[in-house]
This record gives structure tokens, sequence and C-alpha cells, in this order.
């Protein structure tokens, strides 16, 4: 059985309490192994390593050998590839096919990105007149901004934590990560690729454990820690929010979402049907950019709704390494009995099942896993729940609708405002249409396409802030003027 430690001061550490908890293969439903659960005292170690280091050899260091260092980091988990990919599947039940070309890669890009960014983007200055005639000079510098306490999330472990971890080392700050209970391997092996690059200890650190009365608590309400970013569902970001009220702390949160998809009929169908396919199911729905509202021009209205529940039905379950496989199992047996909750109460609602709606069945070995199918409604009403709350499985309601003002009317219909996808092959439409949805992100005509150097976050209940290239340094980095009287 795996265990999985702490990882504090550049040292595994079991928990100063004795406490484990169990790691759960999402596929059978056995254990991967057992994780140890910080204390409130192994959490203060690991801040106050983070706030020695930052005061040592990583806050003293040049900007080009910190780039160095993150770029080995990258190489270090390019070398240990397979390790990565193996750990992330069996913590997550996703293909291998996803995570080899997702998750691992752009993990180790997070690194090299932001190192080269930090080298990259400028500051400001600025000359200014003074009463004796001599002038001025204001210079703008970045400044670490301190001990970054780093929430990550289940669904793409490595990626989110990598996103958030890369550009903080790289700004000089250091790092507390407490990635979920559900998925913590990749997060704890980060550690020994840290230590093989030339980390400095006390830099990258990592308490396991859970949200209220756990870690997650222990971390975020800690007077040491100067900064919070965090990914996960609205409701514990709105408490992580309160927490960092005390001390008036930075905080960056990527929340919950309730992403729409508008296809209209001059779209190319093939482009709208595979892009939705991928952007409904791609992760077994576990995507906070995915879409869980799809609403379609009622001229191509049944053919759409036909065409995808039919690629959707063709999809192959299973585990891990078989090639063959469109998707595993959701993360666990709690968020299966979720998911499936919201099954039940679509057809309360009145919704006509589509595809789907219920748990597929699995081959003997595997029928203990969290395993549900791919589910496609039609018929409820705007109000119904189905459509109004976050499901984060592998489903979606479609509506048809008739106008483009109806169609953006119905996208901002909701409290969250992370992302849209719209299909059209209207230019001029799809600049009106993708400037009218309130969320953080509107992709034309794709999906999932992310340049890292540009803005990232959600607008209303799907979070605060900007994260990605020089909004990640904003963050990440105190700006501190400089004003040199000549």
């Amino acid at each position: 059985m795996n265990e999985v430690k702490n990882f504090i001061n550049g040292e595994y550490c079991a928990s100063s309490g004795g406490k484990t908890f169990d790691n759960v293969n999402p596929c059978t439903g056995s254990l991967n192994g057992s994780v140890h659960e910080a204390t409130r005292q192994d959490v203060n170690a690991a801040v106050l390593a983070a706030r020695e280091a930052l005061k040592g050899p990583w806050g003293k260091m040049t900007e080009e050998k910190r780039s160095a260092i993150l770029h080995a980091v990258a190489d270090g988990i390019d070398r240990r590839f397979d390790e990565f990919l193996a750990a992330e599947c069996a913590d997550t039940g996703k293909p291998y096919n996803i995570a080899s070309h997702i998750d691992i890669p752009r993990g180790a890009a997070n690194f090299r990105v932001f190192a080269d960014a930090v080298k990259n983007f400028s500051t400001e200055a600025f000359q200014m007149a003074t009463p004796d005639g001599n002038g001025a000079f204001n210079i703008a510098v970045r400044k670490p901004k301190g001990v970054i306490a780093v929430i990550s999330p289940w669904n793409l472990p490595l990626l989110l934590m990598t996103w958030k971890v890369g550009p903080a080392l790289a700004c000089g700050n250091t790092v507390v990560v407490k990635p979920s209970e559900e998925t913590p391997t990749t997060t704890s092996l980060l550690g020994e690729v840290m230590n093989e690059a030339g980390v400095p200890p006390g830099v990258f650190n990592v308490v396991n454990g859970f949200g209220p009365d756990s870690a997650g608590a222990f971390l975020t309400d800690h007077p040491g820690v100067d900064a919070i970013t965090f990914t996960g569902e609205t409701r514990t970001g709105e408490i992580i929010t309160r927490s960092a009220a005390k001390g008036l702390r930075d905080v960056s949160m990527e929340c919950g979402g309730k992403n729409p998809a508008l296809v209209f009929a001059d779209c190319d169908m093939d482009k709208a049907i595979e892009g939705t396919l991928r952007s409904v199911f791609a992760n077994c729905g576990q995507v906070c950019l995915g879409t869980e509202r799809v609403y379609v021009e009622r001229t191509i209205f049944d053919e759409f709704v036909a065409r995808l529940a039919g690629e959707a039905a063709k999809f192959k379950l299973g585990v891990p390494d078989d090639k063959t496989v469109d998707m595993g199992p959701v993360v666990s047996h709690e968020h299966q009995k979720k998911v499936l909750s919201y099954y039940q109460l679509a057809v309360e609602e009145g919704a006509e099942v589509v595809l789907g709606g219920g748990v597929p069945d699995m081959p003997a070995e595997l029928a203990g896993g969290a395993w549900v199918q791919p589910t496609i409604w039609t018929g409820l009403a705007d109000d119904a729940r189905v459509v109004n709350e976050e499901i984060f499985g592998p489903c979606c309601h479609i509506r048809p609708f008739d106008t483009e003002e109806e169609a953006i009317a119905l996208a901002n219909d909701t409290a969250y405002g992370l992302a849209a996808a719209i299909w059209t092959e209207n230019t001029s439409r799809a600049l009106r249409v993708s400037t009218q949805i309130e969320c953080g992100i509107a992709w034309v005509n794709s999906w999932f396409l992310r340049d890292l150097r540009t803005a990232f976050g959600g607008s209303k209940e799907s979070g605060m802030g900007r994260e990605g290239g020089e909004h990640s340094l904003e963050f990440y980095t105190e700006l501190q003027n400089v004003c040199i009287k000549i």
C-alpha cells in the first residue's frame, strides 16, 4: 500500500498526531493506500519552514537562479512522467490517454512558462517635475508577497496545483500546499522532484487533510500566511475568504460554474458536436470550465440533440490504462452519490432523459467503483434545480432558443460566471455575443484552449481575481514604488 506523508522543510513527515485516512481507487473501490493527516502542529511547522526559506536562500536568490531551478523542476516531472501519470490516474480514475496529454505535460509547462515570465514582464517608471526643477523618478519594483497557501482541487490535481505553485515560486514566494484529500499523491511526489532540482528546504511544503477542523482550516487561519489561492466550490471559497479577512490577506478564488454553450444555426455542426462532447464529458464532466447548459437554435435543435446523444452513447467506460477507454469513474463514491442525486432530481423535475441517467453495468472487478453514465436531458424548465445548480458530472441539459437576444439572456441567467462556449461561423455574431456573456473566458468555436499568458478567472459566484501571465505576477507579488529625488 502506498503511504502518502506530509512534506515539510524538504522532508517527508508522518502525522504528528498519528492520524491517517484512506486513499481509495475510484475505479474499484479498493485502497490505493493511506494518507497522513496533518495536525495544527504540522501545519504550523510547514508555515514556519516557509517563512524561514523566504528570509533565507530562496528570498536572496537571483531571478535567473530561481528560473533555472524551476526549469529543472519541469524537467524532473518529464523524467518521471510515467510515475506522475500512474499516480494521477490511480487517484482520479481518469484515462491515461487524457492525463498523458493534459494533466502531466501542463503540470510541467506551468513551471517553464512562469520561470520565463518573471524575466520578461516589465514594471513601470515615471519621471516627474519637482519645485526645484531637478525632478524625480518613480520606479516600480516587484517583491515576493510572502508565504502563499495553495488550496488545490481533485479534478486536475497536478495541473491546477502547479498553475499556482509555478508562478508563486517564480516570483520568489514560498508555499504551503493543501491538496484535495481525494487526490494527494502527485502533490506529494512533487516534493521529491523539488529536492532533486535543488529547491531549498521550506520553499515547497505539503500538508494533507480535510477542510473544517483539519489541515485546510489550520492553514487558511494561520497568521503566518500572507495570501491564499484556491480552486474549488463556491461555498468553500466563501469560507476561505472570511478567514482571509483576518489580517486583510489577499485571495485569488476560482470557484464553481454552471457554464453555457450557445449553438447557432450557422455553426459548423461537426465542430459544435465534437467540441460540446468534450466540454460536457471530458474528465467525466469534472472540469470547472465544462458545459452543463447547452442552448441550441431551434432550427437545428433536433439534429443537434440526436447527434450529441449518438456520439456520447459510443463512449467506452473503463480503467485508466486501457487505451480504448473514453471515460473513467467520478472521483469518489461520495461524489457519485451527489451526481446520481441530480440524475434522480432531473426525472422528478420533469426531464426527458435522452441518454443515460444511472449507473452503468461494469465487470465484476470494477463493480465497486464510482461509475455513472454519461447523461443528456431535455425538457426542463429554466428554473429547475438541475439547470441552475452545479453538478460536476458527465451530464448536460439541452434547450432550444429562437433569437440571439434570448440566447444571451439564457446564458447569463445564472449566479455563476466562469466560462462559455459559442458556436457560430458568423464573425460579427461571435464578437457581439461573446462580449455580452457574463463570464471570465468565452470560447468561440473551441473549448479549453488556454494560453497561459492570458487572464484566467471567474465573475459573480465563480470567483474573484485573475491569474495567468502578468496577472499572476500581480497577485503573487507586492508592487512597491520607489521615488528617487534628483
